[in-house]
Parts: C-alpha cells; structure tokens; sequence
C-alpha cells in the first residue's frame, strides 16, 4: 500500500516535470526534514528513490541534491516547488 503511494506521487512528479522530478522530490523530502517531519520525509525520500527507479530522464547530481537540503535547512525557501501546489 505505502509503496503505491510513493509511486503514484512519483509519477505525479514525472509527468509535471520529469527532468526535475528527483530534485523536487528531494526538496519535499529536505522541506520536511527541516520541520521535524519524520513521516512525510521518509515518503518524499521514497518518492524520490522511485522516480530514479521509473525515469531514465532523470537529472540526478549529488551537487544539486547537496544544494536543495542546505537551502531547505536553512529555511531559505519557503514556498512550494514550481510545478507543485
């Protein structure tokens, strides 16, 4: 049940923008990890590992996944991702 849930999500993601998917995903997943959101962080770290299972393409730099937390952590963006409502 839960796996389909990150799926679901992960195509979500891909059909909205698939070359960023994995960074969105990674951006949700570090946006809860800054709130101390245990549940949903582990789901957005899922979703982000099923899109790099679904998609060959994909953009998937350590670099920028590197980038994303450091902002997220920071509390430097407090909007939603583009593409994301």
């Amino acid at each position: 049940m839960l796996r389909r849930l990150w799926q679901d999500d992960a195509q979500a993601l891909i059909e909205q923008d698939e070359p960023n998917a994995y960074y969105t995903a990674q951006r949700l997943a570090a946006r809860c990890r800054a709130r101390g959101d245990k549940e949903s962080f582990f789901h957005w770290a899922k979703v982000a590992a099923e899109i790099a299972r679904l998609s060959p393409l994909t953009e998937m730099n350590y670099a920028v996944v590197e980038a994303i937390v450091a902002e997220e952590l920071s509390g430097a963006s407090e909007s939603e991702p583009s593409g994301r409502s």
